[in-house]
């Protein structure tokens, strides 16, 4: 069901000295930021020949970042992002395994213009999954 792994995402407290260790110290292409207030979160891609790592870094009180960056305050890995053909057809697999979709169960339009949806960590060993439709 799962095709390639599209982002590995990290939660950052400072969004832009993640960038110059991304882009300076690494050498890395990294995307201008991108705010998405319906996600709570800013975000750069980081550009790699074989996949893309996600900078996150809270946007709005409300967001799931900040609460993240609370436990976890020098950031870290927050999710793994894999591409399904279908995204519909990928919840609707999950949800008859028992898999638990957070939000409403409904795809929101993710990062890159596409539906995405989030999956519970417990039922993933202990990772948030999220997909996206290729």
């Amino acid at each position: 069901m799962i095709g390639r792994l599209n982002h590995v995402a990290i939660a950052v407290p400072d969004l832009e000295a993640a960038v110059l260790i991304y882009r300076d110290t690494l050498g890395a292409r990294v995307s201008a930021p991108q705010d998405l207030p319906e996600h709570g979160v800013t975000t750069v891609f980081v550009e790699l020949p074989n996949t893309k790592i996600e900078l996150l870094a809270p946007l709005g009180d409300g967001s799931p970042i900040a609460a993240f960056l609370q436990r976890v305050p020098e950031g870290g890995v927050h999710h793994l992002c894999f591409e399904v053909n279908d995204i519909a057809a990928a919840a609707a697999r999950l949800t008859a395994t028992g898999a638990r979709i957070l939000g409403d169960g409904r795809p929101r339009i993710g990062a890159h213009g596409k539906p995405v949806l989030f999956l519970h960590p417990k039922d993933f060993v202990g990772t948030l999954v999220e997909l996206e439709e290729a």
